[in-house]
């Protein structure tokens, strides 16, 4: 059983910065990438950023520039810096996992953590 849990949610003013963070524990051999995705009311699921174990990056437009995501592979934590963050950043955020099992190399498996919310509003 793997789990990830996500810290780091909040409240912040528009303009405003905030950190997210996400450990994933369990049995687990390896992740391979972790990354962030959002939610927002009404809308569907979307990436964010994600990062390889080799630390490659990929971010969607909307947040190019503005938000920074790094991990720590020795404490398998993925982090997302947020920067100048505007309403249309408020959203459930997720952190998501692509780890290789101990009794099977071969796969991979999907880890989804529950969610930590980020309201950005005056």
């Amino acid at each position: 059983q793997v789990q990830l849990v996500e810290s780091g949610g909040g409240l912040v003013q528009p303009g405003g910065s905030l950190g997210l963070s996400c450990a994933a524990s369990g049995s687990i051999l390896r992740i391979n990438d972790m990354g962030w995705y959002r939610q927002a009311p009404g809308k569907q699921r979307e990436l964010v950023a994600i990062i390889t174990r080799a630390g490659s990056t990929t971010y969607a437009d909307s947040v190019k520039g503005r938000f920074t995501v790094s991990r720590d592979n020795a404490k398998n934590t993925v982090y997302l810096q947020m920067n100048s963050l505007n309403p249309e950043d408020a959203a459930v955020y997720y952190c998501n996992a692509d780890g290789v099992p101990p009794e099977d190399p071969t796969m991979v498996y999907h880890y989804w953590g529950q969610g930590t919310q980020v309201t950005v509003s005056s």
